[in-house]
């Protein structure tokens, strides 16, 4: 669509049934706001002015979408219905063609809107309506004898037979611009509601000789609008859903789509195979080859080709190099960097540290602030002392090195190439290349000890 395109997005309703001092608009569908959803909709329709109509919570609101230069607010302050909030927003349209959106509706498809758009071309009023096998709660759609329609009815002012019609309104229009700002001035609020109807527009338009258009969306869910958490999770497991098929179209295997969250982006490679009740948020990108078991979560990751991840394993803005294997139950946390054909086990934790290639840190281990060279072998139970309580120091441990099991690393210290550190050390000191060193308190027994017993009341 051109330049002359505005969207403007009603978003200024409390949501009560949602029971929660977050604006209705920003709770979440795929770890974004459905407000999100909504604008980032738009914007691909090329839409020259983004309008949000916002109210209850309408700092809360902006704060969520400040520095997004193409976003114009209009407020509400009182609630007087869709099409008072229309007319809030006019100081910030023009052009030809103005769509009205929803914040609580956020999985209404582009290709859905653009028809939409398509059939209003030429000045014609469009409206996105449905057909239900019951309508109650909805507005109806009333067609003349030839079909045209003549008007939306709302639910409470239906008459009986009116109320049996099955076409509904979802609410989504595409209005003229340059007829909008006349006919809202000519709203009036004598309904059962007390409210000023965007819907009453229709009637407007006929009587004014424009004609009307319609579209269906495909599936009925693109319409729905959430108004408590069932209706949230409801959506969200649709979307979920409608996700990991376009996975699985693009060859990914999912082995049970079902149980499977995306929150964000997920690039991928071919061969990819995920197991169930893994989520995904941010940017996360996978090679070829890369096996993800079950109970993984991975956010800002990049994964590189034939990667095992085994379950019940963290990653957070982490890169892991081709061939490395992690967990089970491991923790990559941010600025872990992994080389080729490293091996993280079970129950260790890296931070803010760079394994080198073939490096092995295999069991109930903490790497920090630590720069690993490649070929190490570090023992179960190690541990980088790398916080003194107030300063972060950083650990090197060279290329080759073996770590006994047990060992505290206190930094800042440097374990030289090829050097060898006894089971049970302590390290403070640097350790030199190529030797052994050990640091643990010379093994006693005493005789004549006696174990205590428990004395007897």
């Amino acid at each position: 669509m051109s330049s002359t395109l505005n969207v403007v997005v009603l978003a200024a309703g409390q949501g009560k049934r949602m029971y929660s001092s977050l604006p209705k608009v920003l709770h979440p569908i795929a770890g974004k706001p459905l407000l999100g959803h909504v604008l980032d909709t738009a914007r691909q329709l090329g839409a020259g002015k983004l309008v949000v109509v916002h109210g209850h919570g309408g700092e809360q609101v902006q704060a969520a979408f400040a520095g997004q230069p193409d976003l114009a607010w209009a407020h509400q302050a009182q609630q007087l219905g869709t099409g008072h909030a229309l007319a809030q927003a006019m100081p910030h349209v023009g052009g030809d063609v103005t769509l009205m959106l929803y914040g609580d509706v956020p999985l209404t498809r582009l290709a859905t809107l653009q028809q939409l758009l398509d059939a209003s071309a030429g000045g014609k009023l469009g409206i996105l309506t449905d057909i239900l096998d019951d309508a109650t709660g909805y507005g109806r759609i009333v067609r003349d004898a030839a079909g045209a329609v003549q008007a939306i009815v709302e639910q409470k002012d239906c008459t009986p037979e009116q109320a049996a019609i099955r076409e509904m309104n979802t609410g989504i229009l595409a209005l003229p611009t340059a007829r909008l700002a006349g006919w809202l001035g000519e709203l009036k609020n004598d309904n059962a509601q007390g409210e000023y109807y965007a819907t009453d527009l229709i009637a407007l338009a006929v009587r004014d000789g424009v004609p009307v258009a319609t579209v269906h969306p495909k599936d009925h869910w693109e319409a729905e609008g959430i108004n408590n958490k069932l209706q949230l999770a409801v959506l969200e497991r649709i979307h979920q859903r409608e996700q990991a098929n376009a996975l699985l179209a693009a060859g990914v295997g999912l082995l049970d789509p079902a149980r499977f969250d995306l929150r964000g982006t997920l690039s991928h490679g071919k061969d990819v195979v995920i197991d169930v009740n893994c989520v995904f948020e941010g940017k996360v990108a996978l090679g070829n080859n890369v096996q993800i078991g079950a109970n993984c979560v991975l956010k800002d990751v990049t994964i590189a080709d034939g990667v095992v991840i085994h379950p019940f394993c963290h990653l957070e803005d982490a890169q892991v190099g081709p061939g490395a294997l992690i967990g089970p139950y491991a923790r990559l946390r941010p600025g872990a960097e992994l080389a080729a054909d490293v091996h993280i086990g079970n129950f260790v934790e890296v931070k803010k540290s760079t394994i080198g290639t073939g490096s092995k840190v295999n069991h109930l281990t903490y790497i920090g602030d630590t720069t690993m060279g490649s070929g190490v072998n570090v023992g179960a139970g190690t541990i980088t002392a790398n916080y003194d309580g107030v300063n972060k120091f950083r650990t090197v441990i060279e290329d080759g090195v073996r770590i006994g099991s047990n060992n505290v690393l206190v930094a800042p210290v440097t374990i030289g190439t090829e050097a060898t550190t006894g089971a049970g050390s302590v390290i403070s000191k640097d350790a030199p290349a190529g030797k052994l060193t050990l640091a643990r308190a010379k093994q006693v027994t005493l005789d004549g000890w006696q174990r205590p017993v428990k004395k007897k009341d």
